[in-house]
């Protein structure tokens, strides 16, 4: 019994998530011996296989998504790039739980992980309490969309609304659009809405950066390093595109000739009717479309008491710095898919390092 009154299930590890993160780290706990069910269970909210590419939006085909890596033990090959990705990866996902019998339990929400008794954690969900003497975090981000704060933005009489939220090109025909955000969401957006708007807008806080040749692997590590250092300070992680920036093919070039790429300065405030600078310019819009990125969903893990001053949670490699019991998979620089993979290999290694050191019960 433990202190919310409910008779909690036992087990050595719980992942919280099955995402790419969630299911390359059970992979993992399973290639190492860890029975599922048994040994450790793998918890996940969404109602289907499928992390958060479930929610993308129908135009984002497979073909569409950059350097999506395939999980562990099992090639995504043979796809339709036609596609739409949720579909494509969805039912990759699903034949992946399949084939390593990972058993996710969905839906249930992880509500809490809270210290228990005799060093172990309790994690409260919506279908019962567990007892882990470790606990994987891959929940991602996608359920906590960011939403900046603009002067007059409860006044916009138009529509307001996230990526998350993004339902495709046409519903967008005849509008008057302004996207707000200068990652790959924000690009991908205006260069499928601009055929079906009225006319369309599209500013940034600072100037897009637009990479020239191709993404090295010595490029990548550079940036993923930029991202690592973030999280070893305790700082909240930025994404990894944040600093290798856009990368400039054949669709950008030509988006940018076109002048839909046409960036303008963060305006200053949101009027009933559209948005304006501080100089008195002003455009008129009938909807605003935030492409502004999204925040890692941690708040469970509050009780715990893991967040740094500086409003993240310090981790070295993928463990919590202040907890060595938690282990961030997907967070800062594994949130790319192939950092994610390599991360729940490493989050694996650790776990078992750290279960030999404390034995059950000690």
């Amino acid at each position: 019994m433990n202190n919310t009154g409910v008779q909690a299930r036992e087990v050595d590890v719980v992942v919280v998530g099955a995402g790419q993160a969630g299911l390359s780290s059970a992979y993992h706990l399973r290639r190492t011996g860890f029975e599922p069910e048994r040994d450790f269970v793998v918890l996940d909210h969404a109602p289907r296989p499928g992390g958060a590419w479930q929610f993308r939006w129908p135009s984002l085909t497979y073909g569409k998504v950059h350097g999506m890596h395939s999980l562990p033990g099992m090639e995504l090959e043979g796809a339709d790039p036609a596609r739409p990705s949720s579909e494509v990866i969805a039912e990759y996902f699903a034949a992946y739980e399949r084939a390593f019998d990972l058993r996710v339990r969905r839906p249930v929400e992880v509500t809490a992980v809270r210290e228990g008794t005799g060093g172990r954690l309790l994690v409260e969900t919506s279908g019962g309490v567990w007892s882990a003497r470790a606990l994987i975090n891959a929940t991602g981000t996608w359920d906590r969309p960011f939403w900046p704060r603009y002067p007059g933005q409860e006044t916009f009489r138009g529509r307001q609304l996230h990526t998350a939220q993004y339902p495709g090109p046409e519903e967008f025909a005849g509008q008057r659009v302004v996207v707000v955000g200068g990652g790959a969401s924000g690009t991908q957006h205006l260069m499928e809405i601009a055929p079906y708007a009225a006319a369309t807008t599209w500013v940034t806080r600072t100037p897009p950066v637009f990479r020239e040749g191709p993404f090295t692997e010595e490029f990548g590590r550079a940036a993923v390093a930029l991202v690592e250092e973030r999280v070893r300070q305790g700082l909240p992680p930025r994404s990894v595109v944040s600093v290798t920036g856009l990368p400039l093919n054949d669709a950008i070039r030509q988006a940018l000739a076109d002048g839909v790429l046409d960036r303008r300065p963060m305006y200053d405030r949101i009027t009933p009717d559209g948005v304006e600078w501080e100089d008195g310019h002003h455009v008129a819009a009938d909807v605003i479309l935030w492409a502004t990125g999204f925040r890692a969903v941690i708040d469970h893990l509050a009780p715990l008491r893991l967040r740094e001053p500086g409003g993240g949670i310090r981790v070295e490699g993928t463990r919590a710095v202040a907890d060595p019991r938690i282990q961030l998979v997907g967070y800062g620089p594994s949130a790319s898919t192939i950092g994610a993979n390599r991360a729940g290999r490493a989050a694996v290694r650790d776990i078992r390092r750290l279960l030999a050191e404390v034995p059950a019960g000690a």
